[in-house]
């Protein structure tokens, strides 16, 4: 039997590391590539056409889903889903027949969906409706998994915790492991967080994430200016201004700049 190919996407380095330590203690795999993140993820599988895809469902400005929604018509290959939520919610991708990896992932799991993809290929006709497959896949998954959004955000401050709404936030900015937080009035705090992991948290509709390392309320965006190289600059009521990455631009403009 030929050996399976496959791609890597997770942003986090160790949890990429771990996984294709697993998949390299099989002699039946061979790992084609890796990617940290979505928009290397899409490039990567068109590139390589792999056999099997494990993308991490969180990742910055382009997630798993995302890399499905990206690929080119007839480059979707078999795909799993590593994701941290619990079994409740990724039931979807089993009953839809997509595979998943829940963190933090075990080499018999592992194992499991590599038997299960080499049977799909066994059976080139279920693996020619793979795009069809998951994109039912990943609307059952957002039916099922209905989740309970952040209303204020809590912030300690020596011996008090701070409250702030939601509503109130302006932006927040990564820098390493820190995440500031921008009110409309203007004020600032900090907090050790992970953007993505606060973003899986925050109503996806009142956010909209402006590069890697920064999310900004749509409601509070006054003004948008084109910049060199198709990107932009968002200007928000606060008096903030925030860059815009090539890719996000490209979202940007679908969501609020069109009729």
């Amino acid at each position: 039997m030929a050996r399976l190919r496959i791609v890597i996407a997770d942003d986090e380095r160790p949890a990429r590391s771990f996984l294709a330590s697993v998949l390299r203690s099989f002699d039946d795999v061979t790992v084609v590539g890796e990617a940290a993140s979505g928009r290397e993820a899409v490039r990567l599988i068109e590139r390589e056409r792999p056999d099997l895809a494990l993308l991490d469902l969180q990742m910055p400005e382009l997630d798993g889903f995302g890399v499905v929604k990206m690929l080119k018509k007839g480059a979707t290959p078999l795909i799993a889903f590593v994701t941290a939520y619990d079994e409740y919610a990724v039931r979807a991708f089993e009953m839809n027949a997509v595979d998943y990896l829940l963190k933090p992932v075990e080499s018999r799991r592992v194992r499991q969906t590599l038997n299960r993809a080499q049977e799909r290929i066994e059976h080139a006709e279920i693996v020619a409706e793979e795009g069809t497959r998951v994109n039912d896949a990943i609307q059952a998954y957002e039916a099922a998994a209905k989740p309970s959004y952040l209303e204020r955000v809590p912030i300690r401050q020596r011996d008090d915790v701070i409250l702030i709404p939601v509503v109130h936030i302006a932006s927040i900015v990564a820098e390493a492991e820190l995440l500031h937080v921008s009110t409309i009035k203007g004020e600032r705090y900090t907090i050790n967080y992970r953007l993505k992991d606060l973003e899986a948290r925050l109503e996806p509709d009142r956010f909209i994430r402006l590069s890697r390392g920064t999310l900004a309320n749509i409601d509070l965006i006054t003004k948008v200016s084109m910049m060199p190289g198709r990107t932009h600059v968002v200007i928000l009521s606060n008096g903030q201004t925030l860059q815009v990455s090539r890719l996000q631009s490209r979202i940007l403009r679908n969501r609020l700049l069109r009729l």
